[in-house]
């Protein structure tokens, strides 16, 4: 299979697909720096930070396509993450979707008590202007702890494709 590209699925999914899914996403994909803690300005101005509806979660949102021409992808799945890998894994053998085609990385273990705070005032409440300030002061205090995660993501993607 010498010359053969792989490209993977790699969907980021936390609780709410609001904020450390879509920061991951975000560093994945070159839209946020990987070595500096970015202003609350360059979280804003991506598109799905801090945006996503209830009537949302579930959905898969497409982000774009990184250096190696691998699809990035985000979703919320609410509390259960086995779930949600459970229905993917079954979906995958019922469909014959190999897979080692897919990466499903978990964020919400980086996600820190500001930003679970920030996040329900925001989204859960509506209390946008009050929540979103709280929210990406907490999204910077785990930055680098998203960004490291997203560093074991490439590799992982980069040793795939040397495969």
């Amino acid at each position: 299979m010498h010359g053969v590209t792989f490209i993977m699925k790699v969907i980021y999914h936390c609780y709410g697909g609001a904020h450390s899914s879509v920061t991951a996403a975000s560093i994945h994909l070159g839209l946020l720096p990987a070595d500096r803690i970015p202003s609350q300005e360059m979280f804003w101005s991506i598109p799905l930070y801090d945006r996503q509806e209830p009537y949302q979660h579930g959905h898969i949102f497409f982000m774009g396509r990184d250096e190696m021409g691998n699809e990035v992808y985000v979703t919320a799945r609410r509390g259960r993450a086995e779930i949600l890998e459970n229905i993917i894994a079954g979906l995958a053998g019922i469909f014959k979707i190999p897979q080692n085609s897919f990466l499903l990385v978990n964020v919400m273990h980086k996600v820190n008590l500001r930003m679970k705070f920030g996040g329900y005032l925001s989204r859960r409440w509506g209390l946008i202007r009050l929540g979103r300030p709280i929210v990406t002061w907490g999204t910077q205090a785990a930055y680098f702890e998203v960004a490291r995660l997203v560093q074991k993501v490439k590799c992982r993607l980069e040793e795939h494709m040397n495969n």
